[in-house]
């Protein structure tokens, strides 16, 4: 009778993170798992040592299987017939296999990484193609961004401030958009990547804020400023740092001001020549809150130490510590505009903050008008824009300013109702879709009515009418009347009212039964031939 031999049983795979380069940086857990593996396997470039070999080295023993996994590509340049990711889509593959023959064999595979197997490590692919297959476990490691935040001695984050990892091969406006659009970032594989870095974080306005890390805890570490690193020497184990923006807004004890004196916010005497470094930037924050932001937008109101603003858009700003708050109410924007430039005269960087677009019957001009009057012609003023309450508003819509149209201000307290009148009318009888601003208050309540009365000289009863209120707030509500049928009861400032042309559809759908889509042709019909 032949002699019966049993499969041994498969063994246990590990993914050992090792930490950003320094041996001593290594957990006792991997230590303890790669003693115990009988096969040490590796990543690494061909005609290149292992670094993770070489941080791992003094816990290896003369009887350990080592596997090196050598890429077979690494600049995205290769004959292969499915390019660079098909080249390396194989390699993971046979890498899988070669250790998969010895869990087969009932060998411990210790799989080693430098900083953590899974945060932009290659062990990750082996673990999606082994690990529903073999039982594995990860050992974490000190990440590279944990280690240059050490080295730096800059604290990534506080309070709620947001961190954003970004590897340096995104392409350049999507890196300046992020950088923009968060508190602090760190920005991975630079070598190559350096100059796109670089330009994204100078476009995105960051450059002064952003620090250096080279091979950090390695032989030949390196730290200093992004603006001041050698574009010819940036090896791919350097990472770019923005720290924690709450030291820079809240200083310290004798911090040294923006205007360069030692001084409490706003303590100057008021006289100042518009030397300092201070700006205003003034913000649209969309219809509602945060998911309206642009990243531009977001990046400003993180990066400013005031906020100027009506209560009711400052309260969609998120508190950070060491920003100062100037709430007031929404009838007072002249005295606003002339707050945020006596700051920003006084070397502070400062935000309006403004509701939908800055420059759409909002903040934008009140703060140029006072800008362009002494003694504050020299503060430096940019406007950023924002989504509108017209665009929101016709998107939940549908279409309904999809060919030309006309944004009219409802409200008579800065132009005579005459003017109102006289706009609504030329704007209807030229058969444009209508955006209606300040439709009402509590103290106006009869303009909705009487612009119904002008526009039904012009449009026919059933002409679609979008009530928007509240667009992307809790309190939500889009609803589309007949021209005829709409009341002004309904209506107050927190409502937009869009406005159909002639050509203006409002078509039933199977989708969404209870809201017709409301669109306007982009194809305006030809002029009847004269008889």
């Amino acid at each position: 009778m032949s002699e019966q031999h049993s499969r041994p049983a498969p063994g246990r795979l590990y993914g050992v993170g090792l930490g950003p380069g320094d041996p001593e940086l290594m957990t006792v857990r991997a230590v303890r798992t790669i003693a115990e593996a009988d096969v040490v396997a590796y990543h690494r470039a061909a005609h290149r040592s292992s670094i993770a070999r070489s941080i791992a080295a003094e816990h290896l023993r003369d009887d350990h299987i080592e596997e090196p996994l050598v890429y077979p590509v690494t600049t995205g340049t290769t004959d292969h017939p499915g390019g660079y990711q098909g080249a390396m889509d194989e390699f993971y593959e046979e890498s899988a296999a070669r250790l998969a023959a010895h869990l087969d064999a009932g060998r411990t595979v210790a799989v080693i990484s430098e900083g953590d197997p899974l945060f932009y490590g290659s062990y990750q692919h082996m673990h999606k193609r082994l690990a529903h297959r073999y039982e594995a476990e990860v050992i974490p490691g000190v990440t590279s961004v944990s280690a240059a935040s050490a080295r730096l001695g800059k604290p990534l984050v506080e309070a709620d401030e947001v961190l954003t990892v970004l590897p340096g091969t995104l392409p350049e406006e999507e890196l300046t958009a992020r950088l923009a659009a968060t508190d602090s970032a760190v920005v991975m594989k630079l070598g190559r990547t350096f100059p796109n870095v670089r330009r994204a974080a100078e476009r995105s306005g960051r450059l002064a804020e952003t620090y250096y890390v080279e091979r950090a805890t390695m032989s030949g570490e390196r730290t200093g400023t992004l603006a001041e690193a050698d574009a010819d020497a940036v090896p791919y184990f350097s990472v770019a740092v923005l720290p924690s923006r709450v030291a820079g807004l809240t200083g310290g004890p004798g911090a040294v001001s923006a205007s360069g004196s030692e001084s409490e916010p706003g303590s100057g005497s008021g006289s100042g020549s518009g030397s300092g470094s201070g700006e205003v930037v003034v913000v649209g924050t969309g219809p509602a809150g945060p998911l309206w932001l642009t990243p531009e937008t977001r990046g400003e109101l993180a990066a400013a130490q005031d906020l100027v603003g009506y209560t009711t858009y400052l309260d969609r700003v998120p508190v950070r510590p060491g920003q100062r708050r100037h709430g007031s109410d929404n009838k007072v924007e002249s005295e606003r505009a002339e707050l945020a430039l006596d700051l920003a005269r006084r070397g502070r960087r400062v935000a309006v903050v403004s509701g939908g677009d800055p420059g759409v019957f909002a903040m934008a001009t009140a703060v140029l008008e006072v800008a362009c009057e002494e003694p504050y012609s020299k503060v430096p003023v940019r406007v950023l824009p924002g989504v509108t309450a017209a665009n929101a508003a016709a998107a939940r819509a549908g279409a309904p300013l999809g060919h030309d149209y006309a944004v009219i201000s409802l409200s008579d307290r800065l132009k005579s109702w005459e003017t109102v009148a006289e706009r609504l009318s030329a704007a209807a009888s030229a058969d444009l879709a209508l955006a209606l601003y300040n439709p009402g208050s509590r103290s106006r309540t009869w303009q909705v009515g009487k612009a119904r009365e002008v526009l039904l000289e012009h449009r026919a009863p059933d002409t679609p009418v979008v009530l928007a209120r509240d667009v992307g707030g809790p309190g939500e509500r889009v609803r589309t009347v007949r021209l005829a049928e709409l009341e002004p009861d309904e209506v107050d400032m927190r409502t937009i009212l869009l406005i159909g042309s002639s050509q203006t559809q409002a078509v039933p759908r199977e989708a969404a039964p209870d809201a017709p889509v409301v669109w306007t042709p982009r194809r305006y019909p030809a002029p009847s031939p004269e008889a």
